[in-house]
């Protein structure tokens, strides 16, 4: 019973880790779209700014006094902060392969892209390199995982006498 549980868990974990590869690959390019519209935002910005002769600061504070200019203040000031984030993310994701991202679940971290990445995406036979990968270290980790209870709670078997 417990190999076949260790092999159901093997499975499993192997089923969901070979879909990693591809699903971090569709969520880069989606947050590369986000980076590239929030970046015209920015340019924009920066641009009006300019011609004001303030920096991106300077108009930001500028933007103050009223309900709807101090909200407006914050949503740019929320923009920025997703922007640089979002570049961060996408060049440490982009400059790993399919198999590191998998070390790397934690760049995956901005929760409009994860949302609609998930939305849209559909499981697949994994055929890539990465993606068998991901399958074997899913596969030796469900093995593994599911091995731990038996190592603390298994029974004590009587001790043999020696001969």
């Amino acid at each position: 019973m417990s190999v076949l549980l260790r092999l159901a868990s093997a499975a499993l974990l192997a089923t969901l880790l070979s879909q990693f590869p591809a699903f971090s690959d569709q969520y880069v390019q989606r947050l590369g779209g986000q980076v590239d519209a929030l970046e015209r935002i920015a340019a924009d910005f920066d641009t009006s700014a300019e011609k004001a002769g303030l920096s991106r600061d300077e108009a930001l504070r500028d933007l103050a006094g009223s309900r709807f200019r101090d909200a407006h203040q914050a949503d740019l000031r929320r923009a920025f902060r997703r922007l640089q984030r979002a570049q961060q993310d996408l060049t440490m994701l982009r400059r790993a392969g399919p198999v590191e991202r998998m070390l790397l679940p934690h760049r995956l971290r901005d929760p409009q892209t994860l949302a609609a990445t998930w939305g849209d995406f559909r499981p697949a036979i994994p055929v890539t390199v990465a993606g068998l990968a991901g399958a074997a270290v899913g596969f030796g980790l469900g093995w593994l995982v599911a091995a731990l209870p038996g190592l603390f709670f298994r029974r004590r078997s009587e001790p043999r006498a020696w001969r």
